[in-house]
């Protein structure tokens, strides 16, 4: 199979992961795709990223992510909200930023500011054949 179709075939499970993950979002937080592409001198692995918008008070379900999932979380504006597994909850604010390790349970991602909206860029380095990025807990 040559290169470039190989690439086009990744891109396309990529842009169908960002799909799912967004759909497992609740109605306390908006997603949008941001970026996707394959790592090529990492072979098997994408990385994408979206954009997580909290309205005031907004929140999303508690869920997990992709078993092979590192993600690094980047709050753009306003204050988040986060715990992950049993840790404690966190506030983080506009220019900092915090991990999820593979197979972290995120109990808490929501808006810290019941007035002002908020945003997250989460960026994913993901097996490329996960097509599911969040999954809400049931």
């Amino acid at each position: 199979m040559k290169p470039r179709r190989i690439l086009t075939i990744l891109l396309c499970a990529s842009l169908t992961a960002v799909s799912a993950g967004a759909e497992a979002h609740g109605a306390g937080d908006n997603v949008k795709p941001n970026f996707s592409h394959a790592i090529p001198n990492i072979p098997g692995k994408t990385l994408t990223a979206v954009e997580v918008m909290y309205p005031p008070g907004g929140s999303s379900q508690p869920h997990t992510h992709a078993k092979s999932a590192f993600i690094y979380a980047y709050v753009v504006s306003g204050a988040i909200e986060s715990q992950v597994d049993n840790g404690a909850t966190r506030t983080y604010k506009a220019g900092e930023s915090f991990y999820e390790e593979p197979g972290q349970h995120h109990g808490v991602s929501r808006n810290a500011s019941k007035t002002e909206p908020a945003k997250l860029l989460a960026v994913f380095v993901v097996d490329s054949n996960e097509t599911t990025l969040t999954t809400p807990d049931k």
